[in-house]
Order: C-alpha cells, then sequence, then structure tokens
C-alpha cells in the first residue's frame, strides 16, 4: 500500500511539474484523476449538486490560471483542502448576504416611498450582490462577457483556459442568479 501511494504522488509531482510548464495535457489529466473525488467531496458537505460543481471546477481554474505560482507538495491533500476551505467559505457567505425574499419584501415595501429611479439604484445594487455571490472566476467570467461584452472565444483567449470551461462557468453562473434573481425581476417588471 505504501508503494501505491508513493507510486501515485510521485505521478502527481510529475503531472505537476508538466502542468507548471503549460501542459494542458498533464492538466487534464489531473483534472479526470480527481475531479469526481473532488465533486463528492464538496456534495456531501454541501448537498447540493449545483454547487458542488461550482466549487469543484472553480479549484480546477485555480489551480490551471496559478499553476506557475503555486507550490504543492502533496497534490491529492492541496486538492481536498481547497475543497473544505471553499465550502467553508461558500458557507460563510450564505450566512453574510441577506436571503433574496428579504430583499423582495424590503423593496416592495420601499417602493410605495421612494420614486422610480431610486428602485432602480437598488435594484442595481441588489443585482450586484447577487454576482458577488458567484465564486471568484464566475464573477471575473459574467464580467467579462455581459459588463465589458467579450464573446467566450475572447475571454477563454484572456484568462487561458478553455471556450468550454468559459461556457460551463457562464451557465452555472446564469442558472444561479436566475434562480436567485427570478422573483426579484418579476417584482420589478410588475412595478414599472
Amino acid at each position: 500500500m505504501i508503494r501505491i501511494e508513493g507510486s501515485q504522488k510521485a505521478e502527481d509531482h510529475l503531472l505537476l511539474q508538466s502542468m507548471k510548464n503549460g501542459s494542458s495535457i498533464a492538466f487534464d489529466a489531473i483534472y479526470e484523476k480527481y475531479w469526481e473525488k473532488l465533486y463528492n467531496a464538496a456534495y456531501k458537505r454541501l448537498n447540493d449538486e449545483d454547487y458542488a460543481k461550482d466549487i469543484t471546477q472553480d479549484i480546477f481554474l485555480q489551480l490551471w490560471q496559478r499553476r506557475e505560482e503555486l507550490q504543492i507538495e502533496h497534490l491529492q491533500t492541496y486538492l481536498y483542502t481547497a475543497v473544505r476551505n471553499n465550502v467553508f467559505k461558500y458557507l460563510e457567505k450564505e450566512q453574510r448576504y441577506t436571503p433574496v425574499t428579504t430583499l423582495l419584501e424590503q423593496l416592495s415595501a420601499a417602493s410605495d416611498k421612494t420614486d422610480a429611479s431610486l428602485l432602480g439604484k437598488e435594484f442595481m445594487a441588489s443585482f450586484e450582490a447577487l454576482i458577488r455571490t458567484l465564486t471568484p472566476s464566475q464573477q471575473e467570467i459574467f464580467r467579462m462577457r455581459y459588463h465589458e461584452d467579450l464573446g467566450t472565444f475572447e475571454i477563454a483567449k484572456k484568462l487561458n483556459i478553455t471556450r468550454k470551461t468559459v461556457q460551463n462557468q457562464l451557465h452555472r453562473s446564469i442558472a444561479q442568479l436566475r434562480h436567485s434573481f427570478g422573483l426579484f425581476v418579476y417584482l420589478i417588471t410588475s412595478i414599472f
């Protein structure tokens, strides 16, 4: 058993070195080897498929983007620690933000006392707060796509990731925002 663990560590070390030198093949091998394990670890803690996928995807995105600066001794330990830390960050963030239903109630009550301009500003502030609930990489990709109006190819090139990763991150971001923002949009459109 010690031999298998040592062999795994040596294999991971070679993959890390190759990835650090820019090998997307090495990155793909790490991804294939660990994605499901990390997803399962995140899912066990969150019991939510979408957030577990987001956290797992974000870990790999950060691994690729920071490949040249990371100093990783034991890849498996690093990845599981990243899952744990990201799950904690997610749970902490969830407690800090006002639930969407509370925001809706507050805006509904405020709509009788404010003009449309103020309500529009509150709408935009709430929208920005929802964007900040996305993972850092999702926020970056979302803003590049919808604030800077960049296409998925351009984003992928700028971030040095695959177009498919950009598309996946956008899809997850939009799904999360749509879920959180759906009732809010209904309320605003019924007011205006």
